[in-house]
């Protein structure tokens, strides 16, 4: 059982990787939670409730271990583009720039939100969790992750011009 749930565990490294990149300023800080998520994670598996999402048990797991390294400094995340770096050949330049343009907005206001609204988001629309099982990796009420997510999208809709009577505009013009 434990060898079953240590392949389960290398096989969501990805994941991890992605909602600690959410958290932490840093590739470097990400990738240093994402190995204490891991070795808490082994550490501790007699405390993992077979039957029950390994991804949510170690997202919960991951936030615990920000939240203690974190307590009394809160900072803004800098998303960084790893895509970026890689060369595109027979891609159109301009597109590719309007969309790596339109994705730096996007993580640029993301990174204004509040960590709990960034939180929900992540795991929510990034990584697909439920809401329910998004409260119990984040141990909040359902109705609080709810409410952190309107106002998350919200606020990304705002920032982005696409309110929602921009958003009727749009769609009746077209």
């Amino acid at each position: 059982m434990t060898q079953e749930i240590r392949l389960q565990i290398i096989e969501l490294l990805p994941r991890l990787r992605a909602f600690a990149r959410s958290l932490a300023p840093s590739w470097d800080q990400a990738d240093d939670l994402v190995q204490q998520t891991v070795e808490k994670g082994l550490r501790n598996l007699s405390g993992f409730t077979p039957g029950t999402r390994l991804d949510s048990w170690l997202f919960r797991i991951m936030r615990n271990c920000w939240i203690d390294q974190h307590r009394a400094a809160r900072s803004n995340v800098a998303i960084d583009d790893a895509e970026a770096s890689h060369p595109l050949m027979g891609e159109d330049g301009r597109r590719v720039t309007e969309a790596r343009l339109e994705l730096a907005n996007v993580r640029a206001a993301m990174d204004r939100l509040p960590q709990e609204q960034r939180e929900v988001l992540m795991l929510v629309c990034v990584e697909g969790l439920k809401y329910r099982e998004t409260a119990q990796a984040l141990d909040i009420p359902l109705g609080t992750v709810m409410s952190r997510l309107a106002r998350a999208r919200m606020t990304l809709a705002g920032e982005m011009g696409m309110t929602s009577d921009g958003a009727r505009q749009q769609g009746e013009a077209q």
